[in-house]
């Protein structure tokens, strides 16, 4: 698969996605995503992250749990970022990994300020949903397809949306 966008290209167009991979794998290649997937959710099951209630206490300021979590994943985050960039890591395939640099703009803002205010009213944030349906909340199952619709709503309005 060609295209005829440049590497510079890419990195001046901020609001344009490109999947830059060459490599292409059989349809059951997806399945030790989906392993990785159940662990992940059981883990977040079992850590309590994708409870209602302490996803609650985090925005009422009443428990270290939820801040605990999130901080140790943004340490672990920065410190494979350093390693990644410090010893040129590839990925699985050999591929070389890229980090674009990106500007600020106020469209971060509002778009953290929708995303935390539907997380608090929720108790649920994109991730989790599917760990919290199978855990058998199924009145998340709402939250899920308004996810869904809040995505579409936010493809269709894209262009005219500060970036």
């Amino acid at each position: 698969m060609q295209t005829d966008i440049t590497d510079y290209e890419v990195r001046s167009l901020d609001t344009m996605c490109v999947n830059e991979t060459e490599l292409k794998h059989p349809w059951w290649y997806n399945f030790k995503y989906l392993a990785v997937g159940l662990l992940f959710g059981i883990v977040f099951v079992k850590a309590e992250i994708v409870s209602w209630f302490r996803i609650q206490e985090m925005f009422r300021l009443q428990s270290f749990h939820m801040y605990g979590v999130i901080g140790s994943a943004i340490v672990v985050g920065a410190i494979s970022v350093w390693l990644i960039k410090r010893f040129n890591i590839k990925t699985i395939h050999g591929e070389t990994v890229i980090f674009h640099t990106k500007k600020f703009n106020k469209g971060q803002v509002i778009g953290g300020l929708l995303f935390g205010l539907g997380w608090a009213m929720t108790g649920a944030c994109p991730g989790p949903l599917f760990a919290q349906i199978g855990s058998g909340f199924t009145v998340v199952v709402v939250v899920l397809l308004s996810a869904i619709a809040g995505t579409w709503v936010y493809g269709f309005f894209r262009e005219k949306l500060p970036h």
